[in-house]
């Protein structure tokens, strides 16, 4: 109607049925004080309701025809004061400051952009966000489930996640192929006390093939490699006594004996801390938090 040909590639399915756009506001309990993120606006149907209830939006669209319809819906009202755009690729862009993020998003972009909002700060409220349904029900998934991942536990370690609804592809414009979801994220503040790139080192392999026992999992000669190499950087930077020196004691590192083998070490800690026989697919947050704990303890490392 608007003679727009929406780019369903680019993830273009725009959200038209009031009933929930009102229930995904209704949901994010939205305060007249917040800032609101917004990626992927469309034309303006979740934007404009936003507005009314809001101090500020702040909303990213990469496409420009798209951008002109936000901006002349807008135009000449009350609301276009309130409504910030900013044009292009909202992976590529550093986030703004934000009370709640609220959006549709485009599907292809919802792994890189969840991890993008939850490694954000300042922390913002929470988001509440439409998924395709499968992703969304990851997202959520516990261990033992089909679904369960390491998108799921990575999620889960920073973040509260809660499926809301569950919304039919008839509600949008065009219908995209795939059913959809809308989830709430609720940053945990603070944080849990662990670098998140050794975590998310550790759960890659672990979760590379979530059936194994993890003792199989380790035995890889790729991971042995990575894990070697970690092992000998720890022990020569252990060993510094000058940054003059790094470079040179790199490999003359002496507490390392000339038949040391990394594998057996690995395989020592996972014995040790008794997940040897452990699988990816049924260990929670707790279990890799302990596993982590095991392994740099020994002087392995993941990142």
């Amino acid at each position: 109607s608007l003679g727009i040909l929406f780019n369903t590639g680019a993830g273009q399915h725009i959200l038209k049925n009031p009933l929930v756009v009102n229930s995904i506001i209704d949901k994010a309990a939205l305060r007249r004080t917040d800032v609101v993120l917004e990626v992927g606006p469309g034309t303006g149907n979740l934007t404009v309701k936003m507005l009314e209830k809001v101090k500020k939006v702040i909303a990213c669209e990469i496409d420009p025809r798209l951008v002109g319809e936000l901006q002349k819906r807008v135009q000449g009202t009350c609301l276009a004061n309130k409504l910030e755009i900013k044009v292009g690729d909202i992976l590529k862009t550093d986030l703004p400051f934000f009370d709640a993020c609220v959006a549709n998003l485009p599907y292809q972009i919802s792994s890189p952009f969840v991890f993008k909002l939850l490694l954000h700060r300042p922390f913002f409220r929470c988001a509440i966000l439409m998924f395709q349904r499968e992703f969304a029900l990851r997202l959520v998934a516990k261990p033992g489930s089909k679904l369960y991942c390491r998108l799921s536990i990575n999620t889960q370690l920073l973040a509260r996640v809660d499926h809301l609804m569950k919304v039919g592809k008839n509600n949008f414009r065009p219908p995209p192929k795939v059913e959809s979801s809308v989830v709430r994220i609720e940053p945990k503040n603070p944080p849990p006390p662990i670098n998140f790139q050794e975590w998310d080192g550790l759960v890659r392999i672990a979760f590379v093939r979530k059936n194994k026992t993890l003792s199989a999992a380790f035995k890889s000669s790729a991971v042995e490699q990575l894990l070697d190499h970690n092992y000998r950087i720890h022990c020569s930077l252990h060993n510094t006594v000058s940054s003059f020196l790094i470079y040179y004691i790199l490999f003359l590192c002496t507490e390392i004996p000339e038949n040391f083998k990394i594998g057996e070490k690995i395989q020592t800690v996972l014995k040790d801390t008794g997940y040897s026989e452990k699988r990816a697919r049924s260990m929670d947050i707790d279990d890799f938090i302990r596993l982590l704990h095991g392994f740099n303890s020994e002087g392995i490392h993941f990142s």
